[in-house]
């Protein structure tokens, strides 16, 4: 059974918007909220500049977690985008989930992507998509 992710509609459009902002790059950055519902975005800069791999700076990922919990918010995914590829883990992101229990949603920029926002559970290497849901 796949794992249901609770989304306000405005985070998912944000991400979009971050992708569509830099399309020759990937964009990243973090995601937090309360209660289970994802309702806050921690957009930060792809310290490689790179349209094939993404990585959030040391400074850049501890100011975005001192932030969550200075408000009081749960960290509770990451995001990246796939500005010339499909919106599924790449080898590299599945090598790379350091957060086993939080989702990786990953944003295709290009209009017309039939599933431009998908959101996956990595752990130990095995990937399982997840159920997008709106609180509303």
């Amino acid at each position: 059974m796949s794992r249901v992710i609770t989304i306000r509609t405005e985070i998912v459009e944000h991400m979009l918007a971050h992708a569509r902002n830099s399309p020759q790059i990937e964009c990243c950055g973090l995601l937090a909220g309360s209660g289970g519902v994802i309702h806050r975005i921690f957009p930060t800069p792809n310290a490689l500049d790179s349209a094939v791999a993404y990585q959030i700076a040391p400074l850049e990922l501890f100011r975005a977690l001192r932030r969550m919990r200075a408000d009081g918010l749960d960290h509770l995914g990451m995001y990246h985008s796939h500005p010339h590829s499909e919106n599924i883990p790449s080898p590299t992101d599945v090598q790379q989930a350091y957060y086993p229990d939080q989702p990786y949603f990953i944003v295709a920029p290009w209009p017309g992507a039939p599933r431009p926002v998908r959101a996956f559970m990595i752990r130990q290497g095995i990937v399982e998509e997840a159920e997008l849901q709106s609180p509303e």
